[in-house]
């Protein structure tokens, strides 16, 4: 008689119910929520870190090596050098006494010519010129001196600018004596054939009548 049979289909048996009773379980997990539960335990968020590299130092290049220095020259000794003493010179004695007749100096040279200056032959003069009349009310005020003017003549006889070189003491008496001259036409200063431009310098008294 064998008893391998009924030890298989006990163990069948067994295997059978043991996965019925699981799926009762899980059948009543789901419908009590359990299973819920254990997925929002699952759905909790995971915390991430994020490791950044480390990365390794950067080797640094090598110092450079030290200049190499030109060892010294070699100590020469300096060559001797021999003095020797040169006898004193004998004392010479003067046996003769002979007369020269001194040197001339020689002639300075002469002095070079000094250059030839220029002269003026003719000075500028009066052509035709009005006589300064007096300033009204100034002969009846006493007013009178003398005046002293100075004109630039260019070439063609006509003054190009003028000054009072000294004044009479009244200022009218100098503007009116200023502006009767610089309308006169003069004869141009000459030199050496030609015509050039010349100050003429020249005084005019202001006379009451007696």
């Amino acid at each position: 008689m064998s008893y391998a049979q009924p030890a298989a289909a006990g163990r069948r048996t067994v295997g059978f119910v043991v996965v019925v009773a699981l799926h009762l379980l899980l059948g009543w997990a789901l419908a009590s929520g359990l299973a819920r539960k254990v997925v929002e335990v699952i759905k909790n968020p995971l915390e991430t870190k994020i490791i950044e590299e480390v990365k390794p130092p950067e080797d640094k290049p090598p110092p450079p090596p030290p200049p190499k220095l030109a060892p010294p020259p070699a100590f020469i000794p300096p060559p001797e050098v021999r003095v020797s003493t040169a006898a004193a010179p004998a004392e010479s004695t003067i046996t003769t006494v002979t007369q020269t007749k001194p040197t001339e100096p020689a002639p300075a040279p002469a002095p070079a010519p000094a250059p030839k200056q220029s002269t003026v032959r003719h000075a500028a003069q009066f052509v035709s010129c009005d006589q300064p009349e007096y300033p009204r009310g100034a002969a009846d005020a006493g007013e009178h001196g003398t005046t002293r003017l100075a004109f630039l003549i260019d070439t063609n006889g006509r003054p190009l600018e003028g000054r009072i070189e000294s004044s009479s003491g009244y200022r009218r008496l100098d503007q009116a004596a200023y502006k009767a001259f610089g309308r006169c036409v003069y004869k141009p200063a000459i030199e050496n054939g030609q015509a050039v431009q010349y100050w003429v310098m020249f005084d005019f008294e202001w006379k009451l009548d007696e």
